[in-house]
């Protein structure tokens, strides 16, 4: 495990796979991404809200893919590309580059997400069946946990062709077999006024003050517990006389007649609750709700405070690297996590500020909010040599040959280059160095390794 090389409550503006290339591995405890769902769509924020300026495109061609992300994507994960290729053939290439777009990042977040850690990926039908293929691919079928249906509103009168569609898709997976679960989270307490059939049948006693309770035997298969005479019959029991004799007194043992085997008595409000199921039909963001800032895909509140209840406890790091109107950083921060946040628009760190405005103390919690336009440096690679000292290295292992046009050149004329350029989270580390020689280090400049690659696939020169 690593530190994180950021501070608490930070909201960075850029480009996430930059931002997260510079971030420390397993330096984050839990993942929640809502990202665009390849909806074919533009969203902005009507004028007048407090997100008003906040817009983004949910269309995606191959052009709107860095060549970059399309060669990362086939290098470091062949069985990821497979799945994406498949996509394309099936959907077209609308799809294939969005799922190249997601798998570029989703890499990037296995590396930052601690062994400990999960991830929740927030989508929709359109594209949901992709993403679990591509999450697979990523963290190993394995790791697959859940996939959560959250219903968004009631049904709708207009479906003419098909059923309504009202309904999200949360896709959830541990990291590794010691991911964290807090159980104790996936429980909603008992509603009085809306108990399971089972429920009221099973709590049908009621004390004077109203408690609602219902009466458990406490008496043990002979041999496997205490054998005693208690209130005139002689039974074996499941406790000791003593704890016995003490449940009775404080009135939670009863004799509900003279003869009549005593019995302990459960109350309902002690219980853990109802436990939650995969499909989430009891939160909703109504269309006057205090909270709504006009995002146009904005989430409850209620629904991400559920998802680091039971993914994360306090103190943890929450990660949101498509944060748009900050829903799950104000979450976290109420949850008493850290949290990071990443998004293209600036609004998205006016909006968390805005967010935290309003009583004094929520004043100077906004006043410690920090916005960064810059890439983090990463500081879990130890200390470093100076990159020009592996040449030798780099030259032995590229057996001569540069790494841009692949011809052979004498070891005067190659100079170090970086694959990730340093001003988009490279590091100097020996796996982020090639060499490449004089003239393809100057046509290269601050491209990717996997840019370059492309321009020179396109002029003919490989």
């Amino acid at each position: 495990m690593t530190e994180p090389n950021w501070a608490n409550r930070t909201i960075f503006t850029g480009d996430n796979l930059d931002v997260m290339r510079g971030m420390n591995s397993d330096s984050v405890d839990l993942i929640y991404l809502d990202p665009p769902f390849n909806s074919n769509r533009n969203y902005s924020a009507p004028v007048g809200s407090e997100a008003a300026g906040a817009a983004f495109k949910d269309a995606w061609t191959m052009s709107d893919v860095k060549a970059a992300e399309h060669g990362e994507v086939a290098d470091r994960s062949p069985a990821l590309y497979k799945v994406i290729d498949a996509a394309g053939e099936a959907h077209g290439k609308p799809m294939k580059a969005y799922l190249i777009m997601m798998g570029a990042r989703l890499l990037e977040m296995q590396r930052i997400v601690k062994p400990t850690g999960s991830i929740w990926l927030h989508c929709d039908d359109t594209a949901g069946a992709w993403l679990k293929a591509t999450m697979d691919a990523v963290f190993g079928a394995s790791r697959f946990r859940n996939e959560v249906t959250w219903q968004r509103f009631g049904g709708k009168s207009d479906a003419t062709t098909r059923f309504t569609r009202n309904a999200d898709q949360l896709i959830y997976y541990a990291v590794s077999s010691e991911t964290e679960f807090h159980s104790d989270a996936a429980f909603v307490p008992y509603d009085e006024n809306n108990l399971p059939e089972k429920t009221l049948k099973e709590y049908r006693y009621f004390d004077n003050d109203g408690r609602r309770y219902r009466l458990n035997a406490i008496y043990a298969p002979e041999g496997r517990g205490y054998e005693y005479e208690f209130l005139g019959l002689l039974r074996t029991w499941r406790w000791s006389k003593e704890r016995m004799q003490e449940a009775y007194e404080s009135g939670r043992v009863v004799q509900t007649a003279p003869g009549n085997v005593p019995k302990q008595k459960q109350y309902l409000d002690e219980q853990r609750g109802i436990p939650i199921s995969s499909i989430w039909t009891d939160i909703r963001l109504a269309p006057s709700a205090k909270e709504r800032v006009g995002y146009p895909t904005q989430k409850p509140l209620a629904l991400l405070e559920r998802i680091i209840r039971v993914s994360s406890k306090e103190g943890d790091v929450v990660l949101d690297p498509f944060c748009g109107c900050a829903t799950a950083c104000v979450a976290a921060e109420d949850l008493k996590r850290q949290w990071v946040g990443i998004d293209l628009s600036p609004r998205a760190a006016e909006l968390v500020v805005q967010r935290f405005t309003g009583t004094k103390q929520l004043t100077l919690l906004a006043n410690r909010i920090i916005h960064r336009t810059d890439i983090p440096k990463r500081t879990d690679l130890g200390k470093l040599p100076n990159y020009r000292t592996h040449k030798h290295t780099l030259f032995g292992q590229q057996e001569g040959l540069c790494a841009g046009c692949y011809h052979p050149f004498p070891f005067r004329n190659f100079t170090i280059d970086h694959i990730v350029p340093k001003s988009r989270g490279g590091h100097d580390h020996l796996d982020n160095l090639q060499l490449l020689c004089n003239a393809c280090n100057s046509m290269k400049g601050t491209r990717s390794q996997a840019e370059f690659r492309a321009e020179l696939q396109r002029i003919g020169i490989i």
